[in-house]
Formats: C-alpha cells, structure tokens, sequence
C-alpha cells in the first residue's frame, strides 16, 4: 500500500516542509555522496546515532565495521548531537526518496495546523521521541542509526489526530496490476503502525535488530504525534481545513 495523494488541501505555503526536504536533500549530495561507498560509510559512522554508544554500554575505543572502507571507532561523547544529525542523513537513493515523499504527503497539512517554528519544533520534537524509543528498544545496539522516518512518523501520528477522515489515494498491488483506492486516513496510517509494531516485534523476538529498519522508531515517532499534537496546534488553523474537506465523494 503505498499514499500519494491526499485531498488535504494547504491553505499556505509549507515552507518550513520545503526546507526539510531541501536539507536532507542537500546532505545526501554535499555530505553522504550520493550514496558513493565511502562517503556514505563515513557520514553513517561518524554522524550517525548508534545505541549503544549513547547509552555506554560499548567500551570506548573499541571498533566495527562499516564497509570496506570505513571502520566505526566507538565516541560516546558525541552520541548527543548525533541525535539531530541522524535525523537528516539516509542509507540509500530510496531511503531518501521514500522518506520526502511521506514528509510532503502529510507535512505540508501539519506544517498548516500550527505557526512554522510550531512545526519545527514538533518535528525535531518528534525525531528525538523516535531516537529515544529505538534507543530504549535495543540500548546495546552497534547498528549506526539514520533517517528521517522517525520525525515523518510524528507527522503522521499528527495527521490521524488531526484528520483522520480525509481520503487518501493509495496504489495496491492486486495481482499483476496496482489499484487505485481511496482510503480515509485513519484506515491507511493505522495499518502502517500495525507493520511497524510487527516489524518491531519479530526485530525483538529474533534479535536481528530490526534487519537494518527501525521499527521502534517508527513507533516512538508515531506515538510522539498522536500525543504532542494538541499541545502545537491551532484550531483556527486545523478548522480551516475541516470546513473544506471530509466530504462525502460527489459533494463540492
């Protein structure tokens, strides 16, 4: 199942969404090579979060490898920042891409609930709620941890708070063909939190850390959202919205 398309109009423009996408857009060109072997495996290594260093529970010193070229030196006195720094790198092209679909699918009607700084604070608020969770997941991890899945993942709790009526367009697979069906956000963002939550409990029972997917992440971020939402909204804003939409189809 796969959004992409929603009829959630904005009322301005997401220029704070914008920026996140052109940010992490920009550190995996300037800063992680495009995916290129050793840039990539640096910037995983070095600015990545890894659980186990920000909990301590790996000695000082020691190392793992990150490709061929690359090997991680353990640095627990860094694993703060790498808590935001995370939040803007990607592991691969279709990491990224997936992930700044998502963010503008439903960021752009978040970012409109609520003043711009709101919506940046919310999100980083979000990102750190999801590093947190995975942290707590599997707190001896040495798995380096990326993505901005996590923060998404709050947006998206947000979005089933705030708009949970709202059709959005999903291609299915049904057999050799994809379909196209409209679902009311709370059918689609409650089934992706039922695979993330799957997903986390398999990662636990088989100890295999997810298979390189955060799930808990994904949980901690969503549960993030649904909780902080009403604390950054502005219901001027989010009636706006709900005086345009959540119609029967056919009525204008």
């Amino acid at each position: 199942m796969f959004p992409y398309h929603d009829e959630n109009e904005t009322q301005r423009t997401p220029y704070v969404t914008l920026a996140l996408v052109a940010a992490c857009t920009l550190a995996w060109l300037l800063v992680q090579g495009a995916g290129s072997g050793f840039a990539l495996a640096e910037s995983v290594c070095n600015l990545g979060l890894i659980p186990g260093e920000l909990t301590m529970s790996l000695p000082p010193g020691s190392s793992f490898p990150m490709g061929d070229e690359v090997a991680c030196l353990t640095d627990p006195g860094s694993q703060m920042s790498h808590i935001l720094t995370s939040m803007f790198l990607h592991g691969s092209w279709m990491h990224l891409l997936g992930n700044m679909w998502f963010l503008w699918l439903f960021g752009n009607n978040i970012e409109d609930s609520m003043t711009r700084p709101r919506f940046l604070a919310f999100y980083l608020l979000c990102g750190l709620a999801a590093a947190l969770a995975q942290v707590f997941a599997d707190p001896s991890s040495i798995v380096p941890m990326v993505g901005a899945s996590g923060a998404i993942s709050g947006v998206m709790g947000a979005y089933l708070v705030l708009f949970p009526k709202v059709r959005v367009y999903t291609m299915v697979p049904l057999g050799f063909f994809l379909q196209r069906i409209p679902l009311p956000a709370w059918v689609m963002l409650l089934y992706w939190m039922f695979l993330q939550v799957a997903g986390g409990a398999v990662s636990l029972a088989s100890n295999d850390g997810g298979g390189g997917v955060a799930f808990w992440a994904h949980v901690g971020g969503f549960l993030a959202g649904v909780v902080f939402i009403k604390l950054f909204e502005r219901r001027d804003r989010v009636a706006a919205h709900e005086s345009q939409h959540w119609r029967p189809s056919g009525q204008r």
